[in-house]
């Protein structure tokens, strides 16, 4: 065939064949779309941090980063002490310890969550009652004042049958409160604990529905996380995943999935001492939980540590150096959020989310960049590479680990170049992977 000639083009199927089987399949087609929307696009905060309903105040939020600096400034005051107690690369050292204080001023809460389960056990209904309606109260007030975290709300207590009809009422207050107040903040976040049957999932989705005809809100306004603490949440009875039908069973409200550390460790008979977010047992339960999320909207957030950087500096280091190994090891395991216990552990939080974005982003930023412009290199990535590329260097550019400026010089692209790269139709993804 000479040079330009144009290729014949052949084929032995009729239109028709097409068509049937698009219509086949039309039903598959609204279910993908339905069951796995894809994420949210929203913003995912590192961290919950949960405060007893009678511990929070006001002034809780910045009373906790205040206590963050404090103990940096005695047991790490410079970015060396602090780089050597952590294993920081020394190029990073200076860059990550400026951010962790920034953020400690800026915004050392990014995800809070009022109490009203283990944190804050068994009450009189008239005290439970008042601490509901002042905890709505204080969060409306923090939102409309600007010293609101972006993410707050309450942990409820669950839906079993000896606490259901409290935790129905003290959401219902709590909810209340804050339409009185003005309305529903943005940024509202609820926990529903102990969660252990679907229906007990569908039972809360239906209290919400309840409540948003009461007010004459938007169907499906409010969302809430799913707490997965027992083992009958990874493994029903049949042998089939719990929690993937929880998802379900939440009709679209569901918002993430909060693993337990210590309830559900107990559950499985594990140990106190052995009771941890790297035990087999949970690592496996969070294997679960992300398969059973991937694709659907819903995030997997990983626990906590119960051990507290208190005391002399050496016993602080001890639990800093423990936090941070815990939480970049969660973060290289794709849980990109965790619950915080203590003030302390915001620092090692944040330097170890910090690290994790500035090791990698200027090679996340060239490759993106290539790809993009479909330029050479020693990697070929493909469309659901450079969709986590781009949400890697999304999450680093919304918690602080970066900044919009250096990743547009590295990259050539704006923040809405990166959120079309890592929200991708599904059919873009797909036929361009072929």
């Amino acid at each position: 065939m000479g040079q330009g000639q144009q290729e014949r083009v052949a084929t032995s199927l009729s239109g028709a064949v097409s068509e049937e089987i698009s219509a086949s399949l039309a039903p598959v087609d609204a279910e993908l779309e339905r069951r796995y929307p894809g994420d949210p696009g929203t913003r995912q905060p590192v961290h919950t941090v949960y405060v007893p309903g009678d511990v929070f105040t006001a002034g809780t939020i910045r009373s906790w980063g205040d206590q963050a600096l404090a103990a940096l400034d005695e047991h790490a005051p410079d970015a060396a002490s602090f780089a050597a107690v952590l294993g920081l690369d020394a190029a990073l050292a200076e860059d990550v310890y400026g951010r962790v204080r920034a953020k400690l001023e800026r915004e050392p809460v990014e995800d809070l969550r009022v109490d009203f389960e283990d944190g804050y056990g068994n009450r009189p209904d008239a005290e439970e009652d008042e601490t509901a309606a002042r905890a709505a109260r204080l969060i409306a007030e923090a939102c409309r004042n600007g010293t609101a975290a972006p993410c707050m709300g309450i942990r409820m207590k669950c839906m079993e049958a000896a606490v259901r009809d409290r935790g129905i009422r003290t959401l219902d207050i709590f909810l209340t409160g804050l339409m009185q107040a003005g309305g529903l903040p943005d940024g509202l976040v609820l926990t529903l604990p102990k969660v252990t049957y679907a229906e007990q999932v569908t039972a809360m989705a239906r209290l919400l529905d309840a409540f948003e005809k009461t007010h004459g809100l938007e169907p499906g306004r409010i969302g809430f996380e799913i707490q997965i603490e027992t083992s009958q949440a990874i493994l029903a009875a049949d042998g089939t995943a719990t929690v993937a039908r929880m998802i379900q069973a939440a009709e679209g409200r569901a918002t993430g999935l909060h693993y337990g550390t210590f309830d559900y460790s107990a559950c499985l008979g594990v140990s106190a001492a052995h009771q941890a977010s790297d035990h087999p047992a949970a690592d496996h339960a969070k294997a679960v939980m992300q398969v059973a999320a991937a694709g659907t909207g819903v995030r997997v957030s990983d626990g906590s540590t119960n051990v507290l950087p208190v005391g002399p500096t050496e016993k602080v280091h001890a639990a800093w150096r423990l936090h941070y190994g815990l939480t970049r090891r969660a973060l290289a395991r794709a849980y990109y959020q965790g619950w915080d216990m203590h003030p302390g552990h915001l620092p090692t939080r944040y330097a170890a989310v910090f690290a994790f974005y500035r090791e990698g982003f200027e090679q996340a930023a060239g490759r993106l960049a290539r790809y993009a412009g479909r330029a050479g290199g020693d990697i070929m990535d493909e469309p659901a590479t450079a969709k986590a590329l781009s949400g890697y260097l999304l999450r680093g550019l919304d918690c602080g680990a970066l900044d919009t400026a250096e990743v547009a010089r590295l990259s050539g692209l704006t923040r809405a170049d990166l959120e079309g790269f890592a929200a991708p139709r599904r059919g873009d993804l797909t036929a361009s992977a072929q």
